[in-house]
């Protein structure tokens, strides 16, 4: 048996729950178009701003690129050559280790008018968020740390730290003259402490404090050529530099791209003992004392 509904029962508006939600489905839906619809200026500014303040995070706390000012590095790192530097090594109370090359603020008029000049224009605001080399520091090779002595130079022109000698040989210049730590006269002034190049002795080096000198021993204005004369008195120079002005450790020579090489601590520093011999010691405060 086959029962009729009536009209007004068949022909009333379905109610059930898919009706009753269209409504709302249609306005989410519009939202998210909305949301996933930004005009292409604003994404363009959204995106930038995250590029840019990545790159300053980055700069300040992991990497931040550099150019070699002068050919006191040669022959690993030559003239304009660029760099990255990382800075998390020395993170947590972390010193730069000998052997380590590192970049690091002026301390103290030893970069000349020219070496300070830094990138201009575009490049100089590319340079502060780390997107472009920054000028103005030094890169040199830590060869002393807190407590060392360095003495210069052994019958074969080797220098010495805490009275091991040190084969230079893998990374110095090719001719770094009469002994490893010789420097031109032009770097320094006439009856300074370098008077007899091959014959001087540094330290104790102070609590945070470093000896720094280049790998083109012969051509490197560094720690040698700030220190004090027998008859200066009183001493107005330093050859340290304080930890507090190291930026980072060098780690790779990104360009030119056909030398592309990382940079490492060579395997000649293991064998240096933490202190100096008491007889090394007892000589370097002798000559330290006016």
């Amino acid at each position: 048996m086959t029962t009729e509904q009536p009209d007004d029962i068949a022909d009333a508006p379905d109610t059930g729950a898919t009706g009753a939600d269209e409504p709302r489905r249609g306005h989410r839906a519009a939202d998210k178009d909305e949301r996933k619809h930004l005009p292409v200026w604003q994404e363009s500014i959204l995106l930038l701003a995250v590029a840019l303040g990545l790159a300053v995070l980055i700069k300040a706390l992991f990497v931040q690129a550099f150019y070699i000012p002068s050919e006191s590095m040669e022959p690993g790192l030559v003239k304009n050559d660029r760099i990255l530097v990382q800075k998390v090594s020395y993170w947590f109370g972390k010193q730069p280790q000998r052997g380590d090359v590192v970049v690091f603020e002026d301390p103290g008029e030893w970069l000349g008018p020219t070496d300070n000049v830094g990138p201009t224009g575009m490049a100089s605001v590319l340079s502060k968020i780390g997107l472009y080399p920054t000028g103005g520091h030094l890169v040199k090779r830590v060869i002393g740390t807190a407590g060392d002595v360095v003495v210069c130079c052994d019958e074969q022109g080797r220098i010495s730290v805490n009275g091991q000698v040190l084969d230079e040989s893998s990374y110095l210049g090719p001719d770094p003259g009469a002994c490893n730590a010789v420097v031109d006269e032009w770097i320094t002034k006439e009856k300074t402490a370098l008077g007899s190049s091959c014959g001087w002795t540094i330290g104790p080096i102070p609590d945070g404090k470093l000896l720094v000198l280049g790998d083109n021993r012969g051509h490197s204005a560094d720690s040698r050529a700030h220190l004090c004369g027998p008859d200066e008195d009183p001493c107005t120079q330093s050859p340290w530099v304080d930890t507090d002005l190291v930026v980072g450790k060098v780690f790779t020579l990104i360009w030119p791209r056909d030398r592309w090489t990382w940079v490492s601590r060579p395997e000649v520093f293991k064998d240096v003992p933490d202190d100096p011999p008491a007889d090394v010691r007892e000589r370097a405060e002798e000559l330290a004392t006016p």
